[in-house]
């Protein structure tokens, strides 16, 4: 059976009678009427039809929002509405904000059928029954079916554990699911190889031949800067008399390197060496460097981990970086995730990519998964994240055991501990169900970060200027993101780390701070006090941040709002350009921008805007820098332009007035946090005394201390996915001593 997406165009259901008492009994004036409130992602409309005394039906006409977190609400909460006769029916977590929207339309429709008692209507709730409590026991018992979580689920079912997830969220997925979905690591048969220079395929992991990915622009430079990189052990005292440019790798290089990481840089220069022997004689022939076959190994990967994470506190007294036993555990195990997505049903585009904040081409994108998850023989098809990430784990681990099972809607609440092992949780329903899970070998935290807890963002920081973060920024994370896992592990004596470094995502709409899937290099950052570009794109995520501050506006309640302007076409997979969507990206012309810089209310000339955009690509066209800010990695210009044969351009054809420009309203918003559990690396959860706590394990962003002070981009999900195999693994190793 061939599945696709299905979106949700109808959902009723018919109720007699009422759950009011009849002398409290509301009244309508019968009819069907139909309502827009404002979601998450866009407008809802419903079609709410009354009786005299009661709902009898809701329509969805048209919705936009996240497909598996907003969207369940419909599925959810309508039934409710109807049988209750109101919208005193609880929000569901994870989906509040489509929760509340729903509700709205509702209400607004009882006001149009003028309801006889708004404030009843709206408090109509149906009782809570005393519920039977949950009690079993499971191998492993998991709190969190994000990315970690299910991964971890699934690495433990496949070793023969029975298992247990808690969720707090109506459906799984957790942040994975408004992830970019890219996670970073080298394909060795995708990149140039020392022993087959010139080959343009390589035979991947699965025995298929593929394509060789091309060099992108600046890759030769940034090689160069790290070759010249000193190797004397990392001196701070320059930046007491300078300031710290996170981000300058050239300001960066002569000050040297840590010394745990000498040993990585110097591996890494024999492989620069090699590579730049090769790639010096076909420049000097003219071949272009967006034709050369990519450089890129592991060392890479783990060296600019390293640099893009080392960082400096607010207060300049701190330095941070990350562990290298962690890093080099998560690039090396990292090579194995392709075939272990893939022999669940994963497909993936067999490409490179760079997204923001990655500093170099290694992300792999996957497409979704086909998974026979109805036993008919006949796989169906899930898309992205959903199926890659989410259907193709929980098949793996719940098709494994009877036993397993996920509780969703149900908050863990505190760890059992006995004779000073962890043995199992202790958990509530969204109804009042209490849950005790004991757990025979271990408990599992993969809980996600607290960026959506933004007084502990506030209260913790070490890094950003206090004036950037308030109570009203927005974040990129789901709202049950809280940090509710650092909090219970805590009470049985675990110890965190790297608290305080909270990575903040420039590409985020400045309404409910949802990410704006987008390429940085063949798009460019406006500033609406001048018009012209601030900052190098392809930089930091924090980096970028920092900048929108500087040069943005206040805006919508946003600090540091900037234009992002993109042209028609791109290669990011997750990115649709050329389209208008309300009140998050506009579809315009040169010619129109005017009337929709007026619309927004920016006070900034359109003609300096073009003429920057003309600059940018002026340069992009003739392999130069921009003369107002340099960029490292410019893929694509941003008006229309041909390219010949060999990947140049042909001047001739550019046209900007022809473009379909792409314009967004960006601005700052938390993202990820870099603090959490201490874990050592196999996962175990550590106290205070840098002791495991036995029968306790975490993965993913509720550990701390691996990304440093800023996490590149990509390098989330191939660290949860990896702990999450780890993490179950050594519950399975350790389990005859916890027993």
């Amino acid at each position: 059976m061939k599945m696709s997406k299905v979106w949700i165009v109808v959902v009723a259901m018919l109720f007699v009678g009422c759950s009011q008492k009849k002398s409290e009994r509301l009244t309508f004036v019968a009819g069907t009427y139909e309502v827009t409130a404002q979601g998450h992602n866009g407008d809802i409309r419903l079609s709410v039809t009354f009786s005299d005394s009661c709902i009898t039906d809701i329509k969805v006409l048209e919705q936009h929002e996240t497909p598996h977190i907003g969207d369940v609400v419909f599925d959810e909460l309508i039934p409710q509405i109807i049988k209750t006769n109101g919208t005193g029916v609880d929000a569901m977590t994870g989906a509040t904000v489509s929760s509340r929207a729903l509700m709205k339309g509702v209400e607004e429709a009882a006001n149009m059928a003028k309801v006889s008692d708004g404030e009843q209507f709206q408090k109509a709730c149906l009782p809570k029954a005393e519920q039977k409590p949950v009690e079993g026991t499971w191998d492993v018992v998991i709190v969190g079916a994000g990315g970690a979580g299910l991964a971890a689920a699934a690495e433990a079912a496949q070793q023969g554990n029975t298992v247990l997830v808690i969720e707090k969220n109506a459906e799984i997925g957790g942040n994975t699911l408004v992830s970019g979905g890219i996670f970073q690591s080298v394909m060795p048969y995708l990149v140039w190889e020392p022993a087959k220079p010139d080959a343009k395929t390589g035979v991947g992991y699965d025995g298929k031949t593929y394509e060789k990915a091309k060099s992108g622009p600046g890759c030769i430079k940034d090689l160069e800067t790290i070759l010249a990189w000193d190797e004397k052990a990392f001196d701070a005292t320059y930046y007491k008399t300078h300031p710290y440019e996170p981000g300058n790798i050239e300001q960066l290089a002569p000050h040297g390197v840590h010394a745990e990481y000498l040993p990585v840089l110097q591996a890494l220069k024999k492989e620069i060496t090699a590579y730049l022997a090769w790639a010096r004689l076909k420049l000097a022939r003219g071949v272009p460097e967006t034709d050369l076959t990519l450089f890129s190994t592991k060392n890479l990967h783990i060296f600019q981990t390293y640099y893009g994470g080392l960082r400096q506190s607010a207060d300049k007294q701190e330095w941070v970086y990350s562990d290298l036993r962690m890093v080099s555990q998560m690039v090396e195990q990292g090579q194995e995730l392709k075939p272990w997505l893939a022999s669940m049903g994963v497909t993936f585009l067999e490409r490179q990519i760079i997204i923001v904040g990655a500093l170099w081409f290694r992300g792999n994108k996957m497409l979704g998964a086909d998974i026979d998850t109805d036993g008919d023989g006949t796989p169906e098809h899930y898309d992205g994240n959903w199926g890659a990430y989410i259907m193709a784990p929980y098949t793996t681990f719940i098709n494994a055991n009877k036993a397993n099972r996920v509780l969703k809607s149900t908050a863990a609440k505190e760890l059992i501990v006995e004779g000073g092992h962890v043995k199992g949780v202790k958990a509530v329903m969204a109804d009042g169900t209490p849950v005790t899970a004991h757990a025979r070998k271990g408990v599992i935290i993969g809980t996600g970060g607290y960026a959506a807890n933004i007084r502990k963002v506030m209260d913790t920081n070490r890094y950003w200027n206090q004036d950037d973060l308030s109570s009203r920024m927005a974040t990129t994370n789901r709202s049950s993101q809280r940090g509710e896992g650092l909090d219970m592990a805590e009470k049985v004596g675990a110890s965190l780390t790297g608290m305080g470094w909270t990575q903040l995502m420039p590409l985020s709409y400045t309404d409910y701070g949802n990410l704006a899937f987008g390429s940085v290099s063949d798009a460019v950052f406006i500033s609406p006090k001048t018009g012209r570009r601030f900052v190098d794109e392809s930089l930091e995520r924090d980096v970028l941040s920092a900048k929108a501050f500087e040069n943005g506006i206040s805006f919508y309640g946003k600090r540091g709002v900037y234009l992002y302007i993109g042209g028609e076409e791109t290669t990011e997979p997750n990115e649709k350009r050329g389209v208008d969507v309300p009140g998050k990206q506009y579809a315009c012309k040169p010619a129109q921008l005017p009337k929709l810089l007026k619309t927004l209310r920016f006070n900034v000339s359109a003609d300096s805007i073009l003429k920057a955009i003309r600059d940018y690509d002026m340069a992009v066209m003739e392999g130069g820098q921009p003369a107002d800010v340099s960029k490292r990695y410019a893929t694509n210009t941003i008006g229309k332009v041909k390219r010949r044969q060999d990947g140049t351009y042909d001047k001739s054809t550019y046209s900007l007035d022809s473009t379909l420009l792409t314009i967004r309203t960006l601005a700052p918003a938390t993202h990820h946090t870099m603090g959490g559990l201490m874990v050592d690396e196999k996962r175990h959860v550590l106290d205070a005394n840098g002791k495991p706590i036995p029968g306790l394990y975490a993965a993913g962003e509720v550990t701390g201390g691996i990304h440093g002070g800023n996490r590149l981009g990509g390098n989330a999900l191939t660290e949860i996915l990896v702990s999450g195999r780890i993490a179950a693994t050594s519950v399975t190793q350790d389990s005859p001593a916890v027993i």
